[in-house]
């Protein structure tokens, strides 16, 4: 009993991780983009390392729903589909 619910929790750790992962490379492949080029033009705009930043983690956002949509309906299924094998 214990190693299922040690095995949900992995899981679960797992899928929030997949989840996460398009938007926090974006965010990072597109700061480091941003400061770069600050530091090859020296300019020095907070809203030119935010803006790109937030547009592209939103367009990401938007084009992977359905794939994230569908990777927590099946975790969800399968979490739910478990509960009677605890229930003793």
């Amino acid at each position: 009993m214990e190693a299922k619910l040690i095995a949900i929790g992995v899981e679960t750790f797992k899928i929030a991780l997949l989840l996460a992962l398009p938007a926090l490379l974006t965010g990072m492949f597109l700061g480091l983009a941003v400061s770069i080029f600050q530091a090859t033009t020296q300019i020095n705009e907070m809203t030119l390392s935010f803006i790109p930043k937030i547009t592209g983690i939103i367009i990401v956002i938007i084009l992977t729903m359905p794939w994230m949509l569908n990777s927590m309906i099946d975790f969800a299924t399968n979490t739910i589909n478990l509960i009677p094998d605890f229930i003793e």
